[in-house]
């Protein structure tokens, strides 16, 4: 049941629930679900539903986030790196651009980010973390604004012969924070790209 899992219509649906608790909109959990489809559509090669799960997070987006919204420019630039695939070099720059225009706003959106605690393998952690919260938080700003030079280089290689070989989504996988907040939100627009 594909539909139902990306638009979160199925009332046994847990992790909506939770983001919605969380204060995310529903835009927010629906966008993140179709670009991760769009991913193994395209790791299976089928490049067509990928197409029409980008133009969905592309919409999503669209109508929902705030154009300064980092995501944005993460499905700009997915669908950027489609275009390539299919030879549409044309295409691929005129979204790349997009996609860099959007990002250059990434170190104030860092700034602007709350960081909210982890869940840790033991109550020593939490306590660490609540005493230390600002320098958490400095930390934690530092290493985001390494991730969005990272991923500003990629996008920057997307019209380039051969794309960024980093595997950013495996990344995203691996790094996808298990709390719904705005931390979740940039690393989601930083690393969902299209391994290409």
């Amino acid at each position: 049941m594909f539909a139902p899992r990306i638009w979160g219509f199925d009332r046994d649906d847990a992790e909506m629930r939770m983001a919605r608790a969380s204060g995310w909109s529903r835009a927010d959990l629906v966008w993140e679900r179709l670009t991760e489809a769009a991913h193994v559509a395209f790791s299976q090669g089928d490049l067509r539903r990928t197409g029409h799960l980008l133009l969905a997070a592309h919409w999503v987006a669209r109508l929902w986030f705030d154009a300064r919204d980092l995501r944005r420019a993460n499905t700009l630039a997915n669908r950027s790196l489609l275009a390539r695939k299919r030879g549409d070099n044309v295409r691929a720059e005129v979204l790349q651009k997009r996609a860099l225009s959007v990002w250059a706003g990434a170190v104030s959106a860092i700034d602007a980010l709350e960081f909210r605690p982890r869940s840790r393998s033991s109550l020593f952690h939490l306590r660490m973390e609540a005493l230390h919260r600002d320098q958490f938080q400095a930390n934690m700003r530092t290493r985001y604004r390494r991730i969005a030079q990272e991923t500003e280089q990629a996008l920057k290689m997307l019209s380039a012969e051969s794309p960024s070989d980093r595997p950013f989504f495996s990344r995203w996988r691996g790094e996808k924070p298990p709390v719904f907040d705005d931390s979740r939100k940039f690393l989601a627009a930083a690393l969902a790209l299209i391994d290409g």
